[in-house]
């Protein structure tokens, strides 16, 4: 076995996981690791202290997220940023890797929040405490498994004018930049004009994303989408969220790929565009 001190990208290599999965074992104290100039360093002898994890014999964690819901459910409308961190980082902790917390725990905690507004069972300001905390989580949890190296394009994604609710972009903003894609995120309530602008200046663009919770957004959209098509008539554009109902809604307001609603799917679409290139 070498003896040389591993990089933590090396140390992701050996133990044929991915870089942030290794990040997060230095990050929760399961594999011991040194900061020196600025990098981690990995004695090849401790990566066997996680080797078991690696090929299976992980810690059991909960089928049913339903009662971690429940608690950021609480955290999030009390305002509790530090509470509602520490339950991410308890996830974290328990085998949930970073894509999981946004998709499993963050994302569905979001959807029932506004349920519960919808429902008269929030009040606006409630709601929109809840909102302002979930996105400060979101910002922590993408800058702590930020991916370094070469890139392999730009996304732009956005909300198109009128669309409030910027939760979407930025989880899906995340999940891109942890595959290495450089995101341009506009965010909520994006100008038509003010999206074809972005687009026409960023080189070696991948893909054009938006999303729709409701349908104002959605009407929206198709004007988005027409303008961006004037000045980059070539660039795909992904639409999904709540309000897009399927790939035929998608293609009728001039869409090129229809990603559901989970903001993996955004992901897996524009894995797809990468591999057509």
């Amino acid at each position: 076995m070498a003896t040389q001190p591993l990089t933590l990208l090396q140390a992701a290599e050996e133990l044929g996981v991915h870089y942030m999965t290794a990040y997060r074992y230095v990050r929760t104290g399961r594999l011991p690791a040194a900061r020196v100039g600025g990098t981690w360093q990995i004695a090849p002898a401790d990566l066997e202290l996680v080797r078991g994890v690696t090929t299976g014999a992980r810690r059991p964690r909960p089928t049913d997220p339903t009662p971690s819901r429940s608690r950021l459910h609480a955290r999030l409308v009390a305002g509790d940023e530090t509470g509602a961190w520490g339950l991410l980082e308890a996830a974290l902790a328990s085998d949930m890797t970073p894509e999981d917390v946004l998709l499993e725990l963050v994302a569905p905690t979001l959807r029932s929040i506004g349920t519960r507004w919808e429902n008269g069972q929030l009040s606006i300001a409630e709601e929109h405490r809840a909102s302002a905390v979930a996105a400060r989580l979101i910002s922590r949890l993408g800058a702590r498994f930020a991916r370094r190296g070469v890139k392999r394009g730009t996304i732009v994604l956005a909300a198109p004018a009128g669309e409030l609710h910027a939760a979407p972009v930025a989880i899906a903003a995340n999940l891109l930049r942890w595959r290495g894609f450089d995101v341009v995120e506009l965010g909520a309530d994006t100008p038509a004009e003010a999206l074809a602008e972005t687009v026409v200046s960023e080189p070696d663009l991948v893909a054009v994303g938006m999303a729709c919770t409701t349908g104002a957004a959605s009407r929206a959209a198709r004007r988005a989408i027409a303008i961006v098509r004037q000045s980059s008539p070539d660039v795909p554009i992904l639409l999904g969220g709540a309000a897009i109902s399927d790939a035929e809604h998608a293609r009728k307001l001039g869409a090129d790929v229809f990603t559901g609603g989970r903001a993996d799917e955004v992901v897996r679409a524009v894995e797809d565009l990468v591999r057509k290139r």
